[in-house]
């Protein structure tokens, strides 16, 4: 199944079609009603394995989100993740009353359910469309954010007993919220400096650390009664950025693992739906989806992004941006827990609503941002930079790789201007290696090997950071080394 999962994905690049649609077909054809007659229903189970691919995935996405990008974004975000969540699910739910003839509460539950964006999701597309840095920000960080709230409501609504009133729910998201952000930093900051400061015998062990300290960060913000997915987010946000050996392992072996989370999770999905009972909901499922995503989402972006001044085709964006996954149909399992009535139409109207509107956002974004222009493929690439400490010696092997969009590209040696202390040992270009001179013109593709001192390493860094933004002319453009451009 992992290989066929694996080859699903080189198709998925090519035709454009959605990843996640190919492994839930994957589990639907293996299902009662595929191919494979396997019967599946232990609802609780798929719960529990989709909270843990969630919790690998919000890492595997933090360890890749680059703090400076998403630092500006960060008001935005907050309020689209609370503001924009709570607007989204009151259109939803009125939707789904007056048009499909759900009680309110099966409304509400579904409003709630349908208003989480979704990390996967949006990770993946994000990876394929280059869009200007503010935006992606605003995206990743969103989808980092609402999954606290929405659990919230959904749990809240799914009780058999009385739904609290509105400002005990407003209380407990701020609450949660609160305590999930605090437990997140602190746990993200105390494992990065035990990384940093403490040389483990395997290059090998750094990758399942980093990993372990995630996990860490969820399971301490669920038991201090906070948000263990912000918390699991913000720590990997912390340990992507900061200066850890071997980083891009770290994140090779996050992406690894976060690929079979994904698969694991949507054929397990695909698993648990019976695909005839489906046709019954289609049609309200579209209505629904219609209004969320015609309606509820743009409001929601304009409501919450009022204090900021957008450009109308950034708002346009956001506001298709809104790509749903499997955490919808995630939490559409919470009420067949709770045993609400109703709960597996619910579900149904859910899953056929993910799977319809992700066809059609997902292969559609990409054509969006071209259209309005807000494609960001000119920018400079960032350089790969892998560091490796050399305990004995006090030093740090820097493996530097230069991408096609650095302007790395035709500077030489000597104009990197390294700070004593640091040197370029070796070249690898074309498969072949050599010891450059200072005369020796970089290009794009070549991969470095820097060698630099203890006290200077983090100053190596910068400075080969910001010739790759600003070619050899960085100081005078204004970068002066600094990592953030």
């Amino acid at each position: 199944m992992l290989l066929v999962a694996v080859a699903a994905v080189r198709i998925s690049s090519r035709s454009g079609l959605p990843s996640l649609l190919l492994y839930l077909g994957i589990g639907i054809a293996m299902g009662q009603d595929g191919i494979g007659h396997v019967a599946f229903d232990n609802v609780g189970l798929t719960q529990v394995i989709g909270y843990a691919a969630l919790v690998v995935i919000l890492a595997e996405g933090g360890l890749g989100t680059k703090w400076k990008e998403i630092r500006p974004a960060l008001p935005a975000a907050a309020l689209l993740s609370t503001v924009g969540v709570a607007v989204s699910v009151g259109v939803t739910a009125t939707a789904a009353h007056y048009l499909v003839g759900l009680d309110w509460r099966q409304a509400l539950i579904i409003g709630a359910v349908v208003s989480s964006t979704d990390a996967a999701a949006v990770f993946s597309v994000l990876r394929k469309v280059p869009l200007p840095s503010r935006l992606t920000g605003v995206l990743e960080a969103e989808s980092g954010f609402n999954d606290a709230p929405v659990v919230i409501l959904v749990v809240a609504f799914s009780t058999t007993g009385p739904v609290d009133s509105w400002y005990v729910l407003v209380g407990e998201i701020v609450m949660e919220l609160a305590i999930g952000a605090v437990v997140g930093l602190l746990v993200g900051f105390l494992g990065s400096f035990g990384l940093r400061h403490v040389a483990l015998p395997a290059s090998g062990l750094y990758p399942i650390a980093v990993m372990a300290i995630a996990v860490v960060a969820y399971a301490a913000g669920a038991m201090a009664h906070g948000s263990g997915f912000l918390a699991v987010y913000l720590a990997s946000v912390v340990l992507g950025n900061a200066k850890l050996p071997h980083a891009p392992a770290n994140r090779g072996f996050a992406e690894g693992l976060g690929w079979i989370a994904q698969i694991g999770m949507f054929v397990l999905l695909g698993l648990l739906v019976t695909p005839h009972e489906l046709l019954d909901d289609f049609w309200p499922a579209v209505m629904v989806g219609l209004v969320l995503t015609v309606v509820a989402r743009p409001l929601s972006v304009v409501i919450s992004l009022l204090p900021f001044r957008l450009p109308w085709q950034e708002r346009a964006l956001l506001s298709w941006a809104g790509l749903r996954g499997a955490v919808p149909v995630i939490l559409a399992t919470i009420p067949m827990v709770t045993g609400i009535e109703g709960s597996e139409k619910i579900f149904n109207i859910v899953f056929v609503l993910v799977v319809v509107y992700t066809l059609v956002q997902g292969p559609t974004l990409p054509w969006l941002a071209k259209a309005l222009r807000l494609g960001d493929a000119g920018e400079a690439a960032d350089l790969g930079i892998e560091s490796a400490p050399l305990e004995r010696l006090r030093g740090h092997l820097l493996s530097v790789a230069i991408p096609g969009g650095s302007k790395m590209h035709g500077v030489e040696v000597a104009e990197l201007r390294l700070p004593p202390g640091a040197a370029v040992t070796l070249v690898v270009r074309d498969d072949k290696s050599f010891v450059p001179s200072p005369t020796t013109a970089l290009r794009r593709g070549d991969e470095l090997l820097v060698v630099a001192t203890d006290p200077v390493r983090d100053a190596a860094e910068r400075r080969l950071r910001a010739v790759g933004q600003g070619g050899k002319l960085a100081d005078w453009l204004g970068t002066g080394g600094r990592t953030s451009g």
